[in-house]
Order: C-alpha cells, then structure tokens, then sequence
C-alpha cells in the first residue's frame, strides 16, 4: 500500500479526531466510505501508538484485517486511549499533548520454525512484527519494536515476557506469525 502525505495526514487528523470523539462517547468516531477513496477503503489491520512527552502512553489494534482502513484507524485510536489495560484512560486535557503514531500491518503469515534457535535465525530485525499464541498465552511486537530490542533473543525474549510465557519456553501447538508494517506519526 502506496501512502502519499496526504493521505497520512489525513489518517492521523481522523485517529486525533476519534479520540477525542471518544472521549465524549467511549465511541470511535463514524467513518463513512464516501468520505474516503477508494484506495484507502481496502480493509486492513492497524495499531494505534500513543505517546506523552516521548513515552509510550497506549498501544493497541488488531492483527487480522476486519474492516476498512479508515475504520480500523478509528477503532484502534479510542481503543488505545481508553482501554490498553497498561494504562489509565487518556484525559480529555492529556489529549493536545499525545504524540500519534499508526501502523498499517501487511498480512500476517505464518512463521514455521521448530524451536527457538530456528525462530532467531528466521526473524529479520527492523522487518518483521511477530505475534505468539500458545493456549491462552499472546502478545505481538510491532516492527518498530525492534529500535528498542535490536537483537533477535532479546526480541524474542521481552515478547515471551509480554505473553506470559517463561522465558525459553516452547510449548505444544505454538503459533507463531509475522507481518510487516507501514509506520507514520505526526511531525
């Protein structure tokens, strides 16, 4: 997906607008497809990044794409602001201070490794977001994680963390995905 500035513009004014809308409502703003073009009404799965004077603020959305792009940036805004369990829910006086980031995630597939040495080996640093399941264990990293995690194990190891897995562990039936992601954020 081919991005100009405009339309990033654009996606970032509606994830500032649905937050605030949310906070009125607890309710993303509508988003109506006549209002979009076409090229941007394809559905794809978004995260939402919120930042308060350069720290992480809120961080959710969605792995499997459900609903178009402008929708799914709508969702994920108020989603992050108001429930990313990390955090209390953003203020309405917080609001002009948040930094606004979005990731638009290619879709995922599905990484086939046997452990965790072929998992390190497979993993391609500043490309790949990865998402584990194993029962009712789960956590993904964006892409963008790895400016904090540039070393695969230790990647790998702060998302076993995140999911509630120990660390090392390779359970039964894990499942493991990667995905790639466009990453834009107000100026």
């Amino acid at each position: 997906m081919n991005l100009d500035a405009q339309a990033r513009s654009r996606l970032l004014a509606l994830a500032r607008d649905s937050i605030g809308h949310g906070l009125a409502t607890s309710l993303p703003i509508p988003v109506r497809g006549e209002d979009w073009p076409d090229a941007l009404w394809v559905k794809r799965a978004t995260f939402v990044t919120l930042t308060r004077g350069g720290r992480l603020r809120g961080c959710r959305g969605r792995i499997d794409a459900v609903q178009p792009l402008p929708q799914d940036v709508a969702v994920s805004a108020v989603e992050t602001a108001l429930d990313d369990p990390r955090f209390p829910p953003v203020t309405a006086a917080e609001l002009p201070e948040l930094g606004i980031a979005i990731s638009i995630l290619t879709p995922a597939e599905q990484v086939e490794v046997a452990d965790m040495d072929a998992l390190k080996a497979s993993l391609r640093p500043h490309q790949d977001g990865l998402f584990v399941v194993a029962g009712s264990h789960r956590a993904t990293f964006l892409p963008k994680v790895w400016e904090q995690l540039p070393d695969p194990a230790d990647f790998i190891a702060a998302l076993w963390e995140k999911a509630g897995l120990p660390p090392d562990a390779w359970p039964r039936g894990i499942r493991l995905e990667r995905y790639a992601a466009i990453d834009f954020a107000e100026a």
